[in-house]
């Protein structure tokens, strides 16, 4: 039995994790940098320890630190959440080794899965359809070789990427050798390790994910697909669930994937395989996360499971007693980050002098705000998910604009992408759940003007 937790993280994620723990009748142990001291996971847990200064390197990347509060206070496991150390191996072992249980799958498998390119290698070991591409190179002749034979438009990627950074496109061979030296320089910088690797691009694909959930007897299930092809720069700003793309066929395929690479990694808790898909829905593996994602409460909404609870179920040992689900209904989830849409999504912090939160029928928020908040300035600019569900996407759409009005996120400086969400119900590519990964970025500034 699991009696205590520490939740590694902050913002709406601690806050999640914190909730379901109360209910679960768990005391959970929140840790703070000196900036969030006056956040709301703070308040909501049943104890918390500063573990450093404002930036994430002296606080919530500080393993030392945050093992001695996990000392300190007795607990027995530590949640991640996303993001931070969620898919760092090292932390993983190290809490194992220290007598925690880690409320995430084995060091082993985040080591294997959080290298883009030993993950490709073991989804084409397994006949998983992968993008065409070529696995480490190291110099520009090797990648000029490779360029040309799989045909321009190509994608750079870092091997230990995440999170839609270290992605690079080139289009014409007159810009590889700068972009492929841009690209492992951000790689090295940003993830320790400059090694890349290259894949044909696809144009215009969609990104379709499987939610997965295994436990320690062996048991591997898929909870439904989430559309998550609204992006800039491969950062997602909404998702969907059910996918409009995604037919019973696509689906069926979808899963098998999912749960064949899962079930060959002895995978457990949560996790998510993700997918581009063509415009003829043919599919490629191109990444598993090891985490919960941002976007899981669309899929808690039209499965009707609380998932952060499954995934400490899982890890206290108990067997999932669910089957495979098929999405009932339509949610969707808008990411509303602390940036001016009108200004290139230049960060937009401050006070929040006045917040308004909607609610009603089938409206979930998930937030750490709330008014007289300072926003800092030294972590993720998501502020809150609206998620709304319907017994449709059209009554799902209808009550996301009521959701979205709703919304008052007021403060000297603060903007939101409140109104970009609102300015995209103008569109009919958007309404009929026709749009890719690059709909936005080239229809931008028309979303904006319109």
């Amino acid at each position: 039995m699991i009696k205590k937790i520490l939740i590694a993280n902050r913002g709406e994620i601690a806050v999640r994790i914190i909730r379901t723990c109360k209910e679960l009748g768990i005391k959970t142990v929140a840790i703070y940098s000196t900036a969030d001291k006056s956040s709301l996971h703070v308040e909501l847990a049943d104890e918390a320890y500063c573990v450093g200064g404002p930036r994430p390197e002296d606080s919530y990347l500080n393993i030392p630190a945050i093992l001695s509060a996990a000392e300190i206070s007795n607990v027995d496991a530590i949640h991640p959440g996303y993001g931070f150390l969620a898919e760092n191996p090292s932390f993983a072992e190290i809490v194992e080794a220290c007598g925690y249980i880690f409320i995430g799958p084995s060091y082993k498998a985040i080591e294997l899965m959080g290298n883009k390119i030993n993950a490709r290698k073991l989804a084409k070991e397994l006949g998983i359809p992968v993008v065409p591409g070529f696995e480490h190179i190291k110099t520009l002749e090797e990648a000029r070789k490779v360029a040309n034979e799989i045909g321009y438009p190509i994608l750079i990627k870092a091997a230990c990427g995440g999170g839609g950074r270290g992605i690079k496109i080139v289009y014409e061979e007159k810009d590889l050798e700068n972009t492929l030296n841009i690209a492992m320089k951000e790689a090295k910088n940003a993830f320790g390790s400059e090694e890349i690797f290259i894949e044909k691009y696809i144009e215009e694909p969609k990104h379709i994910e499987v939610q997965i959930l295994g436990d320690l007897h062996g048991k591997i299930i898929a909870l439904g697909e989430r559309e998550c092809s609204l992006q800039r720069r491969h950062q997602k700003l909404l998702e969907e669930a059910p996918s409009p793309f995604v037919n019973e066929n696509l689906r069926e395929k979808l899963y098998k994937y999912a749960k064949k690479i899962a079930s060959h990694i002895n995978y457990h808790t949560l996790g998510t395989v993700e997918f581009i898909v063509d415009k003829n829905k043919n599919p490629y593996f191109i990444e598993m996360n090891t985490r919960v994602q941002v976007e899981h409460p669309v899929t808690e909404m039209v499965i009707d499971e609380d998932l952060i609870a499954w995934q400490i179920l899982t890890a206290m040992g108990e067997k999932i007693t669910i089957e495979d689900k098929i999405p009932y209904g339509h949610a969707i989830e808008f990411r509303i980050n602390a940036e001016d849409p009108f200004k290139n999504f230049m960060p937009a912090i401050g006070k929040i002098e006045k917040l308004v939160l909607p609610g009603g029928y089938n409206t979930r928020v998930d937030t750490h705000i709330y008014q007289g908040y300072e926003i800092p300035p030294y972590y993720d600019s998501m502020l809150a998910k609206i998620i709304v569900k319907g017994k449709n996407r059209k009554e799902a759409l209808k009550r996301g604009f009521r959701a979205l009005n709703e919304l008052k996120i007021e403060g000297k400086n603060i903007k939101t992408t409140k109104e970009l969400f609102l300015k995209l119900y103008n569109f009919k590519e958007f309404l009929n759940g026709n749009y890719h990964t690059k709909f936005l970025e080239k229809n931008l500034e028309k979303i904006l003007l319109n």
